[in-house]
């Protein structure tokens, strides 16, 4: 059922950041235990990995369903809306790790914004080769996850993570239409937006603003986005705050008042027909369609 007030968000030991900001689940007893709770729509604070060993069943990620096949590695990126089936014999593993873990190397930038923000296709399947690597890196990172105390224990951790998805990455090099090279300056200002953009896409900041943030002009921001995306820094502010309105339309009940009201629009007159611009369609149809 959807709360007419909040889409449940979950968090990794937010109580207790001195904690290991990673946990490694077992996916069926993960799933046995929170046979309910996984499979209502839900989102997290923090970046989630599935690895699915056998085929059968789907797996929800905002809007699309996604149909489990053999060696499936799923990412669902801070935020996302994601629900599990009703399959409680699903096999795999979970891990949860916080962005702590991404320390801003080149590789650590490459693996946050490939792997993490592919909302098209978020779904990668491991070749038998890949796979087995995989497993190796699991049972390294199980073995290392019981010594607390020992030196560098949580660059271990990370360490063998990022080992981990850079082997999982590797299989898509040959794909250059997701290849993406952090190498450029362009590059690294164009994710520092999209950082800007989830902090404050809600605050109706003008393209100067941001580019104000970033220590640049508009002109050269839009130059950057057109050349990494090939689209304004505007359409990319658009997208993230309609992304946000599906989110709310389709997984809640709140009044569109409010809906525009938490998306930083002051007249929710202009929220509707923004929406209808850019959609086709009016907040309220397009809820009553996906309902």
């Amino acid at each position: 059922m959807k709360d007419s007030h909040k889409i449940e968000q979950y968090h990794l030991h937010k109580a207790h950041p001195d904690k290991l900001q990673f946990q490694l689940h077992d996916l069926k007893s993960y799933r046995k235990k929170n046979p309910e709770k996984a499979a209502i729509p839900h989102s997290h604070s923090y970046y989630q990995l599935l690895w699915f060993f056998n085929k059968g069943g789907t797996h929800t990620v905002d809007f699309n369903n996604y149909a489990i096949e053999k060696n499936m590695v799923l990412f669902t990126n801070k935020d996302q809306i994601h629900s599990f089936d009703a399959n409680l014999e699903v096999e795999g593993w979970l891990i949860h790790f916080n962005e702590s873990f991404f320390r801003h190397s080149d590789v650590d930038i490459f693996l946050k914004y490939n792997i993490f923000n592919i909302e098209q296709n978020p779904c990668y399947l491991l070749d038998d080769a890949t796979a087995k690597i995989a497993a190796h890196h699991i049972e390294l990172i199980e073995k290392e996850l019981p010594n607390k105390l020992s030196f560098g224990h949580e660059d271990m951790i990370r360490f063998l993570l990022k080992s981990l998805l850079i082997s999982v990455e590797r299989i898509h090099y040959a794909d250059t239409s997701r290849k993406l090279q952090i190498n450029t300056h362009y590059e690294r200002q164009f994710f520092k937006f999209k950082d800007l953009i989830e902090l404050h896409y809600t605050s109706g900041l003008a393209i100067i603003d941001y580019a104000n943030l970033l220590n640049t002009s508009s002109k050269t921001l839009t130059t950057i986005t057109k050349n990494v995306v090939d689209k304004a820094p505007s359409q990319l502010v658009k997208e993230r705050v309609l992304l946000e309105a599906k989110r709310l339309l389709k997984f809640t009940n709140l009044p569109i008042n409010e809906v525009a009201f938490r998306l930083g629009f002051e007249d929710d007159s202009y929220f509707i027909k923004y929406f209808k611009r850019s959609i086709g369609t009016s907040p309220k149809a397009y809820r009553n369609t996906i309902s």
